[in-house]
């Protein structure tokens, strides 16, 4: 079956939320966006997801973020389906041949951003290399709370973007 805005948009709503939800884990942004439906272009779709994510409160975002394994990791917090899960393999491939150094620097600044934050460092890792999400991962470690949520959504809202694409593609 070949997977298109038709087929989203004749979903009902229930099956159109689980859908979503492999894109971005926050059940209310699903939800709404399921619930916008119908689409006329790929473009409004994105649009109007967008919208409602930036409409989302703080613990819309925690929940879409426990979605995601940590960079260097397979299990994400909350249980995903097994297309999240793959997608989330896809989207860290540039953590895989790194150096031991490295990947002992990811998980041992992960459990730091997480201490300092609460939640796990989310970034938009397609075409990213292990360094280059290293480096951004020092990087936010210095702002304060209130400078980095707005900062981990902005990747959050990336990351849906190609998933959603994915998703009308697969």
């Amino acid at each position: 079956m070949q997977r298109d805005l038709d087929w989203l948009n004749l979903l009902t709503d229930d099956e159109a939320t689980n859908e979503l939800l492999q894109c971005c884990g926050s059940k209310r942004w699903a939800s709404s966006t399921a619930t916008a439906r119908p689409y006329e272009s790929l473009e409004l779709l994105l649009a109007t997801s967008n919208d409602i994510w930036w409409q989302l409160d703080r613990n819309d975002w925690l929940e879409a973020f426990r979605s995601h394994p940590k960079i260097g990791e397979k299990k994400a917090a909350d249980k995903v389906s097994a297309q999240s899960q793959q997608w989330s393999g896809q989207e860290q491939s540039g953590v895989d041949n790194a150096s031991h150094e490295t990947t002992s620097s990811l998980v041992e600044l992960n459990e730091a951003y997480e201490r300092k934050f609460g939640y796990i460092f989310i970034i938009c890792a397609t075409g990213k290399t292990s360094d280059e999400m290293l480096t951004a991962l020092r990087e936010r470690l210095e702002h304060d709370p209130e400078t980095e949520l707005p900062i981990a959504a902005e990747e959050q809202s990336k990351i849906t973007e190609l998933r959603l694409k994915k998703l009308l593609t697969s």
